[in-house]
């Protein structure tokens, strides 16, 4: 995993709540293109799952 997916991980881990890729993108300080690749990426792995549209959160379904 690298740095950008831990950054990802722990903001969504942090957040306790769904957030959205822009959300993920302040957090983090990561811009929102690279927070969408990692994201979709995290999909991917079932490391991250979207519980409704546009919105993020670790884990799977």
């Amino acid at each position: 995993m690298d740095k950008y997916e831990e950054a990802v991980l722990e903001a969504l881990t942090n957040a306790g709540k769904p957030l959205k890729s822009g959300e993920v993108a302040k957090a983090t300080g990561l811009d929102s293109k690279v927070v969408a690749k990692v994201i979709k990426g995290l999909q991917k792995q079932d490391k991250v799952h979207s519980p409704k549209r546009c919105f993020y959160a670790p884990g799977s379904k």
